[in-house]
């Protein structure tokens, strides 16, 4: 498994991005697939925004290449 640690700030903004666009599914499309994958960037999107509110200076994340891959679907 491929791992990169990338700024904090960005993956916030583009967990945010992803998430709007997921949010554009119509209702009766929503499936248990579309549940997970929302669930899984939001909490991608919250430990991003704390790392991004570091005050130590350390304001990067580690996401796994799966992690990337399901959030650069989205945006």
């Amino acid at each position: 498994m491929s791992y990169a640690q990338l700024d904090a700030a960005r993956i916030t903004r583009a967990c945010y991005t992803a998430l709007q666009v997921l949010e554009s599914v119509e209702e009766k499309d929503r499936n248990e697939t579309y549940q997970r994958k929302t669930l899984m960037i939001q909490r991608i999107e919250a430990l991003a925004r704390a790392a991004a509110e570091s005050k130590n200076g350390d304001q990067v994340i580690t996401l796994t290449s799966e992690e990337f891959w399901l959030i650069s679907q989205n945006w």
